[in-house]
């Protein structure tokens, strides 16, 4: 049964107009208030839209696509490439909206922007990028999917870890192998002699962050503890933007412990550490070596051109379009790991005491 505005009013103590308010913006509402009727919304699931409550079978051609910021070229090159994959496969078919969800990375507006998608019917929604891992914003998310999804429309999990929903729900799961990918990179920095590797890891407390992080250091334990403790002290947590990288490089240097490679959070990063070792007069990679993660179009053009580990974004976005139209079954367990590889370009080689060795 379908619940009523009414029942939101009591439910948050407050009039019906003060719901209509909140919901439909614009007009002044206390903070404390706003917070209060917004809560009783989620937990007792109410869709704005009546209409779509009375037709809740029924869904419509929208395909909500949330990105963390849609000006970065790992969130523009995954839409783009899902936005191409929804066009028609064949005669008859029918063409979906993609609607593009700026969240900037903050829970609160990925629930919002999920909340918006729901009112609308959407047909699929296909969440990109790394989770906040909150357990309270967890725990909302997984609600809100689990709502979505009982629906009918089928959910993509892209580029971040499953939620724990039932098995029979349309909700599948697209990760890569991050953990794994830095363990190479890593394992590539320590067979070129490297010993005192800084790493400038993504925010603290999201996935991406942790795998990556993870998997550098797992490598660094595999080649022995002493170059993990030593390499403990060279880590810096930064945004994934290039002045963050910029930023994190002016501190690592300040900090005075030396170090002879930097492996970076994303490919936009490494931008940022490679001009803060310029502006310091330290040659790459002759001085020092660094790496990327995600092998961004740009990677190949830099100066060296620059070593970095390749996400299939491309074919991630292929895959999350025909996951959410139902073109593809949803795999064994709704989970598909894809694969990244290691690509040895110019900014890295043997640190400046291992080539002079005799």
């Amino acid at each position: 049964m379908a619940v009523t505005l009414a029942e939101v009013a009591a439910h948050a103590g407050v009039s019906p107009a003060t719901v209509s308010r909140v919901l439909n913006g614009g007009y002044p509402v206390a903070g404390g208030t706003r917070t209060r009727v917004e809560q009783a919304i989620e937990s007792l699931g109410y869709i704005a839209n009546g209409p779509a409550r009375a037709l809740a079978a029924a869904t419509s051609d929208l395909v909500g696509v949330l990105v963390h910021d849609v000006a970065d070229s790992f969130f523009g090159i995954l839409a783009g490439s899902l936005q191409r994959a929804l066009a028609p496969s064949g005669p008859g078919a029918a063409r979906k909206l993609a609607v593009v969800c700026n969240t900037e990375g903050a829970p609160e507006t990925e629930l919002a922007y999920l909340a918006l998608l729901e009112g609308q019917r959407a047909g699929g929604i296909v969440l990109t990028g790394g989770a906040v891992e909150e357990p309270e914003h967890t725990s909302a998310l997984t609600a809100r999917i689990a709502r979505t999804a009982a629906s009918g429309a089928p959910v993509v999990l892209c580029g971040r870890p499953p939620l724990p929903l039932p098995a029979h729900l349309p909700v599948a799961t697209v990760m890569f192998d991050d953990h794994g990918g830095a363990f190479r990179l890593a394992q590539h920095l320590l067979a070129l002699g490297h010993r005192r590797i800084a790493s400038i890891a993504g925010p603290p407390g999201l996935s991406t962050t942790r795998e990556r992080l993870d998997g550098h250091r797992t490598a660094l334990r595999q080649h022995g503890h002493g170059v993990a403790d030593s390499c403990a002290a060279l880590t810096v947590h930064a945004g994934f933007e290039r002045a963050a990288g910029y930023d994190a490089t002016r501190e690592l240097l300040r900090r005075g412990a030396p170090f002879t490679a930097v492996a970076a959070a994303n490919d936009t990063v490494a931008t940022g550490v490679v001009a803060a070792l310029r502006d310091a007069g330290i040659r790459i990679p002759e001085d020092v070596s660094v790496a990327g993660f995600d092998d961004l179009p740009f990677c190949g053009d830099t100066a060296p051109a620059l070593t970095t580990v390749r996400v299939p974004l491309r074919e991630a976005g292929t895959l999350a379009a025909h996951l959410v139209t139902g073109r593809r079954p949803l795999p064994p367990g709704g989970i598909t790991t894809l694969p990244t590889e290691l690509m040895v370009r110019g900014s890295t080689a043997p640190p400046p005491d291992e080539r002079s060795s005799p």
